[in-house]
């Protein structure tokens, strides 16, 4: 049995930064909240002392996730957690998601009361108020972001190589008596092909082949053609993508070899990805869902004031009540799958299978799970019949770059 021996710290590559925004909009809402308290009972207005006490719930709410990305990163070395402290986002991100349901049920059960018992709307002092609260988010939300994240509200956007399944690092410069040559594996929308091309002397299709190289020793050789300021291989290139490539020049028999290694990295899965911060997700989530209010109130006070229509203040609110009640379920259902450790990505199970499968061993045993933003954890069982140690299957899962801990464990048969 082999484990890796590394740090476990597994906290998000944006982790310093996203706690930075959250302890500055933090600072916004209480300047906010103090002002709205203070010119409330100066000026004796209710409806601001009221919005004041909100903006606290919502200060309290974001300053979870601060204290949640201040606690991890002070306790990331800690050796009581034994993966790390990468979750712990995760865990704010439910508690979070958890108060977001519960300001769903009471906004939806005090809309629904006044829909039934209509109370006096006092316009002049409400609309202003909802404004003022709407430029509030607006700017949290800006500053949370840090200029076009996606934090992913229960929609995830697939990254564009994702049906790929991986990403290459496929260009090689080869020095040659030829002159300077590069070659690439080609796959923009087209099965994949090797491409030389001669920064020198152009080649015919006649003076240079190629030829792979494989971990088992299968050989595969390509046969190249001519087309306009490159050289390309007759044959597509069977995955995965991880070989040794010997370009052979013909005429003076010349032979430049180089490695191609395929790196692997997690998918979007059905219900989130693996880099995404939970802990920012919620913090953006719970300002949304004010923002999102505040619209509909907006819009419900001017119908209500216009037109006389009184009922279109409580069915705003019972619309933003399902709009956050739609948000924290989604919460709910990505951090609690990750706090329970379910597998974050069934396609990339499927290819660390077949990738210690490919030469005949067995994989007995699987676990997938994640430890935190952008990072997976993994324990394998393989049973073999040829004399292979861990360290083997350790080099062949190298290419799952998300992989930050894995443990693997070799049964001879």
């Amino acid at each position: 049995m082999s484990t890796a021996s590394h740090s476990h710290v597994f906290l998000g590559e944006g982790h310093d930064k996203n706690e930075r925004r959250t302890w500055a909009v933090i600072a916004l809402c209480a300047v906010m909240m103090v002002a709205e308290i203070v010119g409330g009972l100066l000026f004796g207005s209710i409806a601001l002392v009221a919005d004041g006490l909100h903006m606290s719930t919502h200060a309290s709410a974001l300053l979870l996730a601060a204290l949640a990305y201040r606690y991890a990163r002070r306790h990331a070395d800690d050796p009581r957690f034994s993966f790390g402290t990468g979750k712990l986002g995760d865990l704010a991100g439910f508690s979070s998601a958890i108060v977001l349901a519960m300001i769903a049920i009471l906004i939806g059960y005090e809309a629904v009361s006044r829909l039934f018992a209509p109370v006096p709307i006092s316009f002049n002092e409400a609309i202003p108020i909802a404004v003022l609260g709407l430029i509030v988010n607006i700017v949290s939300v800006l500053l949370l972001s840090g200029g076009g994240h996606d934090h992913g509200h229960s929609h995830g956007h697939a990254q564009d190589d994702a049906d790929a399944g991986h990403d290459h690092d496929e260009a090689r410069d080869l020095q040659t008596s030829v002159g300077p040559l590069t070659l690439e594996i080609f796959e923009d929308g087209v099965p994949p092909r090797f491409r030389l091309t001669s920064a020198g002397k152009p080649l015919s299709a006649d003076d240079v082949t190629i030829e792979t190289v494989r971990g088992d020793g299968t050989r595969q050789v390509f046969a190249m053609t001519e087309r306009y300021g490159y050289l390309e291989a007759v044959g597509e290139i069977p995955e995965p993508h991880a070989f040794t490539a010997r370009v052979l020049l013909n005429r003076g028999g010349e032979v430049h070899s180089t490695e191609f290694a395929e790196h692997e990295h997690a998918h979007e899965a059905a219900h989130g990805t693996a880099h995404r911060d939970n802990n920012m997700r919620a913090a953006v989530i719970h300002v949304l869902a004010d923002a999102v209010v505040s619209v509909l109130v907006i819009a419900g006070l001017l119908l209500a004031r216009t037109f006389g229509w009184l009922f279109m203040d409580p069915v705003a609110g019972i619309c933003g009540a399902v709009v956050i009640a739609a948000w924290s379920y989604g919460l709910i259902r990505d951090t609690g799958a990750i706090l329970l450790d379910m597998n974050p990505d069934r396609g990339m199970a499927e290819r660390l299978r077949a990738t210690i499968e490919r030469d005949g061993d067995q994989l007995e045993d699987l676990h997938l799970w994640r430890l935190g933003p952008g990072h997976l954890g993994a324990i394998l069982s393989v049973s073999t019949a040829k004399p292979r140690d861990a360290g083997h299957y350790r080099r062949l899962l190298g290419r799952f770059h998300n992989l930050s801990h894995v443990t693997v464990e070799v049964q001879q048969t």
